[in-house]
């Protein structure tokens, strides 16, 4: 199972929210690069980064993020927030971003994401699918949408998606254990989908039940910046 640490950006920094509100921003350091390379250093290859600006705004803000952390480290980024449009895909990508997590648009635009899907092809582009009370929420979690979580990821599938980022909310930066049950759930419906379990991850041996449940990644955030998991721990994790 893939270890991939998270950095979310507000305003150049790096930060954390809970449950996705914005009202609950901590900062945790100045510096993204900084965190980046610490990741690296561990051992880390993968890093899902996030431009809470552009989630909120609708389309992408924090992309000189994505060029200095491309250019600096030799971290494999996976973007999201805010990518709306052609031009927002197109910056992504040439700022250094090595795949791009489409959520909102995926509800709102189906057609241009599926567009994106077939240019760019399934390597490239991940579903994200955050969910709350079953249901797909977009524009930064700020919004619930009708889309039912299994419905949504199988009708992807069969278009050829084979990464899908799924977020409980209720658990996002909440310490207290990501949604077993939620990913026990995609993994029994669509057993073939490359999941990325993310949100609520408090302690090491979480990882170990999220890859015997079949999770083919894990996203890491708040567990790493609030010391309940050491990059210690992760590097012994990759090395084996």
């Amino acid at each position: 199972m893939r270890i991939i640490p998270a950095i979310d950006i507000i305003d150049g920094k790096c930060v954390r929210l809970s449950k996705g509100d914005y009202n609950t921003q901590k900062i945790y350091n100045e510096s993204p690069l900084e965190i980046a390379k610490a990741f690296e250093a561990h051992g880390l290859q993968y890093l899902h980064l996030v431009d809470l600006d552009g989630a909120k705004a609708g389309k992408i803000i924090n992309y000189k993020v994505i060029e200095l952390l491309s250019s600096q480290t030799d971290l494999k980024i996976d973007f999201g927030g805010g990518i709306k449009s052609d031009r927002d895909l197109k910056i992504a990508f040439e700022s250094g971003a090595s795949q791009i997590t489409g959520g909102s648009i995926a509800v709102k635009d189906r057609d241009l994401f599926l567009k994106w899907l077939n240019i760019y092809g399934p390597e490239k582009i991940i579903l994200g699918a955050d969910t709350q009370n079953g249901k797909i929420a977009v524009s930064g979690w700020q919004e619930q949408s009708k889309e039912l979580l299994l419905p949504f990821i199988k009708k992807y599938r069969e278009c050829g998606i084979e990464y899908v980022i799924c977020t409980d909310i209720t658990k996002d930066g909440m310490l207290q254990g990501p949604g077993f049950e939620i990913y026990k759930e995609i993994l029994y419906g669509i057993p073939e989908i490359k999941l990325i379990a993310s949100g609520g991850v408090s302690e090491f041996d979480e990882l170990q039940q999220l890859e015997s449940i079949g999770c083919e990644a894990v996203i890491i955030g708040k567990a790493i910046y609030e010391n309940k998991i050491s990059l210690k721990q992760l590097e012994k994790c990759i090395t084996g």
